[in-house]
């Protein structure tokens, strides 16, 4: 079966950055399951593993436009020290309320009564490049499909 909208596929995959440092990986692990065509993974990796099947090996390069986008000076703010309790170090994470929901930000400096916190993805801006080995494709589930991810190894449990 070939990886089309709509199929539950697992891949063993490497991440790396530009720099050639491992990102993240799934050796040593279970095959990562997604659901093609629902958002499960960046757009650039679905759209290179498209039409492929089960045993194929696949290099792909993805620009942060089909990643995690560019990098959004607007979401890179500062912020009186005041709003946070207790310490507050760089590194630290916070989940933020906006108008768009909740979002994860991160604190990139701590300097006097500011804080400068970043809620760009920390991928925002990179270009990635994966390493990919196909490891299954079969049909989704109907409740798959309902619920828009994988069930069952490698994927969801309810």
């Amino acid at each position: 079966m070939q990886i089309a909208r709509d199929a539950v596929v697992l891949i063993h995959y490497t991440l790396k950055n530009d720099a050639g440092e491992v990102l993240d990986s799934s050796a040593g692990h279970d095959p990562l399951a997604y659901l093609q065509g629902h958002g499960n993974i960046i757009p650039g990796l679905e759209e290179a593993l498209e039409g492929k099947v089960a045993g194929d090996k696949v290099l792909a390069t993805i620009p942060p436009e089909k990643a995690y986008g560019v990098k959004d000076a607007s979401l890179i703010q500062q912020v009186p020290r005041r709003a946070f309790q207790g310490e507050v170090r760089a590194g630290m994470q916070f989940t933020a309320s906006t108008e768009a929901g909740p979002r994860t930000v991160v604190v990139t400096r701590v300097q006097g009564d500011m804080v400068t916190v970043d809620g760009n993805h920390s991928l925002a801006g990179q270009t990635l490049h994966f390493d990919v080995e196909v490891t299954e494709v079969r049909a989704a589930s109907e409740e798959e499909l309902t619920h828009g991810h994988v069930h069952g190894p490698g994927g969801h449990h309810h």
